[in-house]
């Protein structure tokens, strides 16, 4: 059950909160129309992850109007995936946060304190996959887990991965980011007891096919226990790790 509804339940339980506030605070609108955007305000209610915004596509206006709804409905922390440098100055001019550009993520509000049941560990096969990496590891923070990151851990030096086994061992989930032909995913499942989510990235030479060919292998894999999101999906992935990580 989502924390937020259970936490408001056990209030009525124990009497620390009125049955008429209660009911005030479920039958509240779930969405506002901004006219060009109708606002999740019980996603996290229902998902237990708030609404992220999605950055590309949208004007630097529509972002900060989407946030003033969501900190008006009592989102504390709120992530922007996909958002250029230039819209983040635009945006950053009216509403302070924290941008972070190679992952192309705004973070607005604090980062809340880890409440996951273990370590999510973020693992790039390349140094050029971390933009990719940090938006997995960041969405994953976002949204209340202890991430540990592990770049540039490729099986062309299989020494650097088997120099991690500690946490790798030690891991809720882990998140395997590549290219080229995308074996980190595999080499990784096949030494963890965990969930291993394989995120193909468009990193490699011409046959890669941006990045065709590492989701082809990784949905390929031979080891047990990895599930694979799209190319360069570092967003789905910490969010799917995170979702793991907070089953109790």
């Amino acid at each position: 059950m989502n924390s937020d509804i259970k936490n408001l339940l056990e209030g009525v339980q124990n009497g620390s909160v009125s049955v008429e506030d209660a009911l005030l605070k479920i039958k509240k609108q779930p969405f506002e129309d901004l006219g060009y955007a109708k606002v999740d305000l019980h996603r996290k209610a229902r998902q237990g992850a708030a609404e992220v915004i999605y950055g590309a596509g949208k004007t630097a206006q529509q972002i900060i109007g989407i946030v003033h709804a969501l900190q008006n409905a009592g989102q504390n922390t709120i992530l922007i995936t996909r958002i250029d440098e230039e819209k983040a100055k635009a945006v950053a001019s009216e509403i302070p946060f924290d941008y972070r550009k190679d992952a192309r993520i705004g973070i607005v509000g604090r980062l809340p304190a880890p409440d996951g049941i273990g370590t999510i560990v973020v693992a790039t096969g390349g140094t050029s996959d971390i933009p990719v990496a940090e938006e997995a590891a960041l969405t994953a923070e976002a949204l209340g887990n202890k991430v540990t990151r592990l770049y540039d851990v490729g099986v062309a030096g299989l020494h650097r991965t088997l120099a991690h086994m500690d946490e790798i061992m030690s891991a809720t989930v882990i998140i395997a980011i590549a290219g080229m032909e995308g074996a980190l995913a595999s080499v990784i499942s096949g030494l963890a007891d965990c969930p291993v989510i394989a995120v193909p990235t468009s990193v490699g030479y011409g046959a890669s096919f941006h990045g065709l060919s590492a989701l082809l292998s990784m949905l390929n894999s031979c080891a047990s226990g990895v599930s694979v999101v799209n190319i360069d999906n570092g967003f789905g992935a910490g969010y799917q790790a995170s979702m793991i990580n907070h089953v109790k």
